[in-house]
């Protein structure tokens, strides 16, 4: 099991935003968490990448518990994140965003161009325009970027929160493309995405959240008929 997540509870004060959520996911698979806006979705995302602390329940990454490891430690076990919204430094070039990713990793020179190389075959794009800086890139090249980042730390675990959300759909197909490929060179991936059905189409599995609790859980197919997964999600 490469990541355990047991009855996890997270609150914001008095608010609880995660209340018991149990999951896992095995390695190589694209597992995607599903569900309306305030589910849990992006807490429980921010929570296995140690930016939030829960107030119970435990997380196991290849059997390690990561409550008690700070959240720049988190990611030199092998897990990384994208977060909703982006968050590059728009001040920076591509170059440096990319850099900036790889501050744990200065020493490995030949592992480092290899990854490089993997980024920019990937998103030929952030080649063409590696030397301007990131507030210049359109929107779907800004996820781009922060996909490519998230990959320069050379993590096992890639968390990707709403990659779609702001994009044109030709842009969301691209981006639905990308993260297939990134799966198939290696990479496990745990998906928030509030476009369920573009999620269901290429997950393996996935849990439905709703006001915190795990609602349904299964198969990412059945889940695409499953009634009120498609009432609920899907337009059915």
């Amino acid at each position: 099991m490469m990541l355990e997540v047991k009855d996890l509870v997270v609150s914001y004060g008095a608010i609880r935003a995660v209340k018991g959520i149990s999951f896992n996911v095995e390695k190589g698979e694209i597992i995607t968490l599903i569900g309306a806006n305030g589910a849990g979705k992006t807490t429980t995302l921010k929570t296995v990448s140690g930016l939030l602390r829960p107030e119970s329940g435990s997380i196991l990454f290849k059997g390690q518990d990561v409550n008690v490891v700070p959240a720049h430690r988190i990611v030199d076990l092998g897990i990384c994140q994208v977060p909703e919204g982006r968050g590059i430094f728009t001040n920076l070039t591509v170059q440096e965003n990319l850099t900036l990713a790889t501050y744990t990793r200065r020493k490995q020179k030949e592992q480092l161009k290899l990854d490089y190389d993997r980024v920019f075959t990937i998103f030929p794009r952030l080649f063409e325009r590696r030397k301007q800086p990131a507030a210049t890139l359109s929107g779907g090249e800004q996820q781009m970027l922060a996909v490519g980042r998230a990959l320069m730390t050379n993590g096992e675990l890639l968390l990707l929160d709403e990659p779609s959300m702001g994009l044109a759909p030709v842009l969301v197909d691209e981006i639905f493309r990308v993260i297939k490929e990134i799966n198939k060179m290696g990479t496990t991936i745990l998906l928030v995405e509030q476009n369920a059905y573009k999620a269901l189409e290429i997950a393996n599995r996935a849990y439905v959240l709703e006001t915190g609790h795990v609602v349904v859980s299964g198969d990412a197919n059945s889940l695409k008929d499953d009634e009120i997964v498609k009432k609920a999600y899907l337009g059915g």
